[in-house]
């Protein structure tokens, strides 16, 4: 742990340029090496390139300066209430998890680790937020590993002693958001990327020195997400020139979503919409409706082709705990009660886990090829 805190440290103080990998060893960090240029000369500014969670073509690597960085720490710690310690719960090489050992350090912290290279324990959230010993104590997490905490009793008991929960990484259901509540869990609900230091946008407001676009909105407001401001990254790593960073401290996401009175929405991403019968479905749409029967603990939404149709609409559930699989009648009555019959999905899969990517992210591709085989 020291070494690490000396390299964290130096990142912070922008001393040297670093590139966090897994396992040294895995795939994943020889593919990164070889495409990100470990070794080769960088913009002086740069202290951190962080990948982001994409899995399709060559990775990209976003690049922060001590100064991206450290806005993101004061406005988070702003926001938050002020500064404290902070528990780790995800892989440290993705933006999540490295910005919870930065902010814990920037505050004067040790951060406190929890193993998850065998998988997510709750059982283990309860001697580490023990361990913490700032005057306030912070955790962030994703939803699959908030779903699993709340289903732990004393785990939960011990999330409800922090003063804030971040939530991101994926879209977090409102069901499960409300249940997180309602067992006194302070959870916000967090929006950003690896472009932007992480979470800029914590429950729908800009942090402080944050600015959001929409671009191109269409009669209910809904367009493209740009974010802007302190937070935004350089550019990405041996690809000066890519569109998303166009505009100097911008950053066009792929996200369509709408801002009222001041609050960011985020409706899902322009390039997972599906094309069914010539009519566009937004499958995150389509999930918050689905997420809201009991017997559902998670859901994702996929087109898989289709001779008529083009793309028909299909979802893939995780039951709740003892729950019964709803028919096909039954979800396609609330999809079509809460938004269209052309969004309804015409099957209904139920899986024991749905596959992900990143700090918890829905891999879309895994699921479609899984559910067309299994098909």
């Amino acid at each position: 742990m020291l070494s690490a805190r000396r390299d964290l440290s130096a990142l912070l103080a922008g001393d040297a340029a670093y590139l966090p990998l897994p396992d040294l060893e895995s795939n994943e960090a020889r593919r990164l090496v070889e495409h990100l240029g470990v070794g080769e000369p960088i913009d002086e500014r740069a202290a951190l390139v962080v990948s982001t969670s994409g899995t399709t073509g060559s990775p990209k690597g976003a690049v922060h300066t001590r100064d991206t960085l450290g806005a993101s720490a004061d406005a988070t710690a702003e926001t938050l209430g002020g500064p404290g310690a902070w528990l780790l719960t995800m892989p440290p090489h993705h933006i999540a998890g490295l910005q919870v050992l930065l902010r814990s350090l920037a505050a004067g912290y040790d951060p406190v680790v929890v193993d998850v290279s065998g998988g997510f324990d709750p059982a283990s959230l309860i001697p580490a937020i023990d361990a913490l010993d700032g005057p306030r104590r912070y955790t962030s997490l994703v939803p699959m590993q908030l779903r699993k905490a709340l289903e732990d009793p004393a785990a939960t008991a011990a999330l409800a002693g922090l003063d804030a929960i971040l939530v991101g990484g994926a879209a977090t259901p409102a069901s499960l958001a409300r249940r997180a509540v309602d067992e006194g869990l302070t959870i916000v609900r967090t929006y950003g990327m690896s472009e932007t230091a992480g979470g800029c946008v914590y429950d729908g407001i800009p942090l402080r020195g944050t600015e959001i676009r929409i671009e191109n909105p269409d009669d209910d407001g809904v367009g493209r997400v740009i974010l802007g401001g302190a937070t935004v990254a350089l550019g990405y790593r041996n690809l000066p020139e890519h569109p998303a960073f166009a505009e100097p401290g911008w950053f066009r996401t792929d996200d369509l979503g709408a801002v009222r009175d001041g609050v960011l929405t985020i409706v899902g991403r322009a390039d997972e919409a599906i094309s069914s019968g010539g009519l566009t479905v937004i499958p995150q749409v389509v999930e918050a409706a689905i997420g809201a029967l009991p017997t559902v603990a998670d859901c994702a939404v996929v087109g898989l082709p289709d001779d008529r149709l083009g793309q028909r609409v299909v979802v893939a559930i995780v039951l709740a705990p003892n729950a019964t699989a709803p028919s096909v009648d039954e979800v396609r009555e609330i999809v079509v009660d809460r938004l269209d019959r052309y969004a309804a999905p015409r099957e209904v899969f139920v899986l024991d886990t749905l596959p992900r990517r990143g700090p918890g992210k829905i891999d879309r591709t895994a699921l479609r090829d899984l559910l067309a085989t299994t098909g």
